[in-house]
């Protein structure tokens, strides 16, 4: 695997052990470049897995990055391809829903790249939507199976509105068998 862009361009970095589905090169290239100027932006990679996103994020200029994996088998691998990274990229090793729930500073851009097993990606983008991890203007993107729905609640329902927010889809990008949903964060 290799970083597609930024001043890491062409790096690699290796790929842990266990069952991972690394986010395919061309994909990646895609979102990030939808995603445009990363300078001085905040980046959450949650189901971090090899490092790749975050690293991506970091090589385009991403100021603040935290990276959270779960699974102790990729712990190695990730603590060690972050070492390239130009910026410091906080790793965190803990359930992503946990991590949301104890959360406390709030990032410009979240990306969530579960495993495609993962059954609970409409509950997981409704938490981040009510937590702390998000501003008004925060985009969430999240990585997903094609034949995965993504349902988003409209205002007044339920966890929507609890806190006044909610994501708004804003593109939807297809990859061969998966797509990435970006929103953004209203209140």
């Amino acid at each position: 695997m290799r970083i597609t862009g930024g001043i890491l361009c062409g790096r690699q970095v290796k790929v842990p052990p266990g069952i991972i589905r690394p986010a395919m090169d061309r994909m990646r290239e895609s979102v990030f470049s939808a995603l445009g100027n990363l300078n001085a932006v905040s980046f959450l990679d949650i189901f971090s897995g090899s490092g790749i996103i975050a690293l991506e994020a970091a090589s385009r200029g991403a100021e603040y990055i935290e990276a959270v994996e779960t699974d102790p088998l990729k712990r190695k691998i990730l603590l060690e391809n972050v070492k390239i990274s130009p910026t410091r990229i906080n790793c965190r090793f803990m359930p992503a829903e946990l991590y949301v729930k104890r959360a406390k500073y709030a990032f410009d851009i979240i990306f969530c790249d579960p495993p495609f097993s993962y059954k609970f990606k409409n509950l997981l983008i409704s938490s981040i939507s009510q937590s702390p991890l998000v501003r008004d203007g925060s985009r969430l993107l999240i990585h997903r199976p094609r034949e995965d729905s993504i349902i988003v609640n409209s205002p007044g329902n339920s966890e929507t509105d609890k806190a006044g927010r909610r994501p708004v889809l804003e593109d939807s990008r297809d990859y061969g068998r998966s797509v990435v949903d970006f929103f953004r964060i209203v209140f």
